[in-house]
C-alpha cells in the first residue's frame, strides 16, 4: 500500500490516489474517465471536442459506469462552454477541471453550487490569480505537455516548486509524467498530485484511434515538438502535417498563414480518424516511455505500486515493506 505524503487532493476530491487523468480531446470520454476513476484516481470528461448532446451522454455514461467521483474539463474558449457546464451541472457533476481562460468566468457560478473548481495553468503567476479567483487547487503544466501549451515553455521541473511557492492551494503537477518514479519526483517538489494526460491517452479505454495510438508507441524520445506558437501552441507527433507547419515557420509564416494551414477539424482527423499523416497529433514528450497499450486500470496499478516502490526506496532501507504493506 502506498503511503502518500500529502493527502489533500485525495480529501478534496474523494479518491483513493492522487492521480487525475487529463480531459484530452478526441481521447477522453466516457470509458476512459470511469476506469481511471473505478481504479481509485480521477477521471474527466474532455468537453473540448464534443458537442453538447453528446457531451450529456458521455457524462450520463459515466455514471452508469461508476459509483465513484469524477469530473469534466472544460476549456474556457470552448464555444459551447456555458452549454455544457449547464449539462453538467444537471447532471450532478460537482468537479469541474478549467482550462483555456480566466477562471472567474465560471469560478462562483461553480462554488455557489458546491462544486470544485481546478484551473490549468502554465506561470506560478496564473496560478495565484486561479487561487484569488476562488479556485480549490491548479493543474500547474509544464512545457512537455502534449496538447496545448503554455507559450513561456517553463518546464514541469522548474514549474512546480514555483507554484508550491505561489500558492497555498493543492497544486497538482502535469506535462511529462508517464511513470511511477515521475510521480515520486513531482511529489518530491511539493505537489499534492498528478495529473497524467498521454500515458492515459494510450489505453484500452481512451476514444483515440488505434492508429494513433501506435504511432506514439512506435515515437521515439525526439518525434514531438511545440509548434503554431504565433498562433496557438500546440505539441505534435512529427508527421507530414507538422512538417510543413515547421517550413511554415521557419520562413517566418504569419499567424493568418498559420491558421489558415491549421483549418477545421485537424485534431478529430489525426486522433479520432486516424490520418497519421494530414491529421494534428497531440501528444507529449513522454511519448518516448510509452511503448504498450494497457488498460487504464493497468496504468493506475503501475503509477502507484512504482511510486509506492520509489518513495520507499529514497526513505531508505527498511522501508521498503512498510511502503508495500
Amino acid at each position: 500500500m502506498t503511503r502518500w505524503p500529502d493527502t489533500r487532493l485525495q480529501r478534496l476530491l474523494g479518491i483513493e490516489h492522487p492521480i487525475v487523468q487529463g480531459g484530452m480531446v478526441y481521447n477522453a470520454g466516457a470509458r476512459l474517465a470511469a476506469a481511471v476513476s473505478n481504479a481509485g484516481g480521477l477521471g474527466l470528461i474532455g468537453a473540448g471536442s464534443m458537442r453538447p448532446d453528446l457531451f450529456g451522454e458521455q457524462v450520463r455514461k459515466a455514471r452508469g459506469l461508476t459509483d465513484r467521483p469524477f469530473g469534466v474539463n472544460l476549456p474556457l474558449l470552448f464555444p459551447h462552454v456555458h452549454e455544457c457546464l449547464d449539462i453538467a451541472l444537471n447532471e450532478g457533476v460537482r468537479i469541474f477541471f478549467t482550462s483555456a481562460g480566466s477562471p472567474r468566468q465560471v469560478a462562483g457560478r461553480l462554488k455557489d453550487a458546491g462544486c470544485t473548481v481546478v484551473h490549468v495553468v502554465a506561470h506560478p503567476d496564473l496560478a495565484r490569480k486561479c487561487e484569488q479567483a476562488g479556485c480549490d487547487a491548479v493543474v500547474c503544466e509544464g512545457f512537455e505537455a502534449g496538447g496545448h501549451n503554455g507559450r513561456d515553455e517553463i518546464t514541469t521541473l522548474v514549474l512546480v516548486p514555483q507554484c508550491v511557492r505561489a500558492v497555498s492551494i493543492p497544486v497538482i503537477a502535469a506535462g511529462g509524467i508517464a511513470t511511477g518514479e515521475q510521480v515520486a519526483a513531482m511529489l518530491a517538489l511539493g505537489a499534492a498530485g498528478v495529473q497524467v494526460g498521454s500515458r492515459f491517452a494510450v489505453t484500452l479505454e481512451s476514444s483515440g484511434h488505434d492508429a494513433f495510438k501506435q504511432a506514439v508507441v512506435d515515437a521515439g524520445p525526439g518525434d514531438t515538438h511545440l509548434m503554431l506558437k504565433a498562433h496557438v501552441p500546440v505539441r505534435l507527433l512529427r508527421n507530414a502535417f507538422r512538417d510543413r507547419i515547421a517550413a511554415m515557420e521557419a520562413r517566418g509564416a504569419t499567424r493568418e498563414e498559420l491558421a489558415a494551414e491549421l483549418g477545421q477539424g485537424r485534431a478529430r482527423r489525426g486522433m479520432l480518424e486516424g490520418d497519421l499523416q494530414e491529421g494534428e497529433l497531440e501528444i507529449g514528450q513522454v511519448a518516448g516511455l510509452i511503448d504498450d497499450v494497457p488498460t487504464a486500470g493497468e496504468v493506475m496499478r503501475r503509477l502507484v505500486e512504482d511510486c509506492g516502490r520509489t518513495l520507499a526506496r529514497l526513505a531508505g532501507p527498511g522501508s521498503d515493506d512498510d511502503a508495500r504493506g
